[in-house]
């Protein structure tokens, strides 16, 4: 069986670098521009949207496909398709509020969009935590032909475990960070055959239940996070504003540590009692109303609803069930 596993990583020396990923990122963003323009076209022409073969094949001889290396820019095309898909699923499904997707720019200027890139892109250095990152053609004719990053990962995680798959460049508050996308493969037994079942809520994010005996995991600590960031952030002039990005950063990590120690801390316990099969309630659709507008619980009610990170949460709790053999 294969595990994936997304590690994000600091970067040590972003004064040598930060200006190539600058490049890097902005290149990327006009190229999905470019593919968002070409799409529109056919789908003007012929009543279609062009697939992510079409996009690739058509434009490859563009400049903008060049700024970037060729692995790189394929992939840009690929989320351009897949958002489009993305789209004509929710329409097709009756929803009338979704938007196809648009062209990424800020005024006059271009978002540092993310670059993926494949294995014949980037070249790790693990003994010295190290990446290289390769460039497109047009961008390597005044500097290097790459981008050599030094990063820091957490002290629990070893990539020379792990199968190397992609590395992404992801710029957000206001900085670049690394994404290694690994994978290898496990072979674990099943702690048991017992079964537990979890049911999810938002004043406890989770009731674990064994058959005779069941644990509450309050989310009390969560909800005075989400009051707290939201009462502060809502003190800042400007939404762009340092101090609410800061804001932002601060309550996603606290969220995601939260999530990650509960989810973890649920497993262990599943495993201690034998569990092999863990049954979760699905809340899929559980923000809408029954005829499909969003659900409306008042100020504070919406706040707890729409900020209800359930699916995030049972996607952490299967992918650190399955490493134990459950499923």
């Amino acid at each position: 069986m294969r595990t994936h596993r997304t590690f994000e990583a600091s970067i040590t020396n972003p004064k040598q670098v930060s200006g190539d990923l600058d490049q890097l990122g902005r290149a990327a963003s006009k190229l999905w521009n470019v593919g968002r323009y070409y799409a529109q076209e056919q789908w003007d022409e012929t009543g279609e949207i062009p697939d992510d073969g079409e996009l690739k094949s058509e434009l490859k001889g563009h400049e903008r496909y060049t700024d970037l290396h060729s692995q790189s820019s394929q992939r840009v095309l690929e989320e351009l398709a897949e958002a489009f898909n993305g789209w004509f699923t929710k329409r097709r499904n009756g929803d009338s509020r979704a938007r196809a997707p648009g062209y990424r720019k800020r005024g006059d200027s271009h978002p540092r969009s993310t670059v993926s890139f494949k294995a014949a892109g980037f070249k790790h250095d693990g003994q010295f935590n190290r990446v290289r990152l390769s460039k497109g053609r047009n961008l390597k004719a005044h500097r290097s032909d790459f981008v050599l990053c030094e990063y820091e990962l957490r002290p629990d995680v070893d990539l020379s475990e792990w199968d190397i798959q992609q590395v992404r460049a992801v710029h957000k508050y206001d900085e670049w960070r690394l994404h290694f996308v690994c994978r290898k493969v496990i072979d674990p037994e099943p702690p048991g055959d017992e079964i537990a079942g979890i049911d999810l809520g938002i004043s406890n994010v989770a009731a674990l239940s064994f058959g005779g005996e069941s644990i509450l995991f309050p989310g009390n600590a969560l909800k005075e996070n989400e009051y707290y960031f939201g009462r502060k952030k809502a003190k800042c002039d400007d939404s762009r504003s340092n101090e609410r990005l800061r804001l932002d950063r601060k309550r996603t990590e606290r969220r995601t540590h939260f999530l990650h120690t509960l989810s973890k801390h649920i497993v262990a316990e599943c495993v201690e009692r034998g569990v092999g099969t863990i049954v979760i309630g699905d809340l899929g659709g559980i923000r809408d109303d029954e005829n499909g507008d969003p659900r409306n619980w008042g100020a504070h009610g919406n706040l707890d609803l729409h900020g209800w990170a359930f699916d995030r949460f049972t996607s952490m709790l299967e992918y650190k069930a399955e490493t134990e053999g459950s499923r």
